[in-house]
């Protein structure tokens, strides 16, 4: 089952997203919060903190978590979010489509980047992501077998992250991340619709376990005209 704090994420964005809390306007209190949702007031600040960090909310002392403006679905650079995630703030028919999940025994450069004995097997992932009807994502993934064994089709397709969370009991914690911009290749060609476009935006990320173990590389290649692709950044004092 989903963490609570997302589920109420969750709805706190689509009451966003449905104008319910307009840019500009205060949110309840963490206290009125607590009471709507019927947990404690932790669950609630993670939540807030999840909202902030995505840039729906912009905490202000003495007045509360204030909705800030934003016209529509922007791709978050920053954060680790899945596309189940993505998906259930869009609002939008989604699908996922796996075609490859295999354990493979090459990619010696992606053993070392991930910090795993040569002769580990990675599973390799390649999954498409429709929205409204286009495949728009390409994700390629490897994937540590030793740390997450035992992937199956409809895990892929459903959602990955809970399956390390919720039931491997594994806690996802950072990445590193390159953003670029790169020609189409045959493989782009044959697994999305590009609708004419020659070039992609690829974001390449080392994921990494709250014990700092890195268990992930994935590319994610998206069409360029779907998407911004934002960081929501905050001034941190010294």
């Amino acid at each position: 089952m989903k963490n609570k704090y997302v589920v109420i994420f969750n709805k706190l964005v689509k009451k966003i997203q449905q104008g319910i809390f307009s840019a500009g306007e205060t949110l309840p209190s963490e206290h009125e919060l607590t009471a709507q949702f019927d947990t404690s007031r932790e669950t609630i600040r993670k939540a807030l903190n999840l909202l902030a960090q995505n840039g729906y909310i912009q905490k202000v002392r003495g007045k509360g978590s204030v909705v800030l403006e934003r016209n529509k679905f922007k791709f978050p650079v920053s954060g680790l979010t899945s596309f189940k995630e993505l998906a259930d703030q869009m609002g939008q028919e989604v699908k996922t489509s796996v075609h490859e999940l295999t354990i493979v025994t090459q990619a010696s450069h992606i053993r070392r980047q991930l910090g795993c004995p040569e002769d580990a097997k990675l599973w390799r992932l390649i999954r498409s992501r429709e929205i409204d009807g286009e495949r728009i994502i390409l994700d390629k993934d490897f994937i540590r077998e030793d740390l997450i064994p035992d992937i199956t089709k409809e895990t892929a397709e459903q959602s990955l992250y809970h399956y390390i969370e919720e039931e491997l009991g594994l806690e996802i914690s950072f990445a590193k991340k390159e953003i670029v911009v790169e020609d189409i290749t045959d493989e782009d060609r044959e697994l999305l619709d590009l609708n004419g476009h020659q070039q992609v935006v690829v974001i390449r990320s080392y994921v990494y376990l709250a014990d700092t173990t890195a268990f992930q590389f994935t590319e994610s290649r998206h069409r360029p005209d779907k998407f911004q692709f934002v960081d929501f950044a905050r001034r941190m004092k010294a």
